[in-house]
């Protein structure tokens, strides 16, 4: 089967083998709590739609609601620390 694109044998395009690089991995690992948190945010707010509403569905999404503002105020001064390079 012939190519469709061909491109030069210097092109970048050639070197990219579909994984993510180890930048790309850690920036990950870095979110991973707020990965998570939203991950148990979408998970309440999907239990909620088969259920009728109720006091306990609710504050379960609330929680959920208010961890992930927590992981993303603890990644926004993560970050911030980071950038500053040490205690604030």
């Amino acid at each position: 089967m012939k190519s469709i694109i061909t491109l030069p044998a210097n092109s970048r395009a050639l070197a990219f083998d579909g994984e993510p690089s180890g930048a790309e991995l850690d920036a990950v690992e870095w979110e991973m709590p707020l990965i998570l948190a939203e991950v148990d945010l979408l998970d309440a707010e999907i239990w909620m739609l088969d259920r009728p509403a109720t006091e306990l569905g609710g504050r379960r999404i609330r929680r959920a609601r208010h961890r992930v503002l927590d992981e993303r105020r603890n990644l926004t001064n993560r970050v911030g620390l980071a950038q500053s390079g040490g205690a604030a």
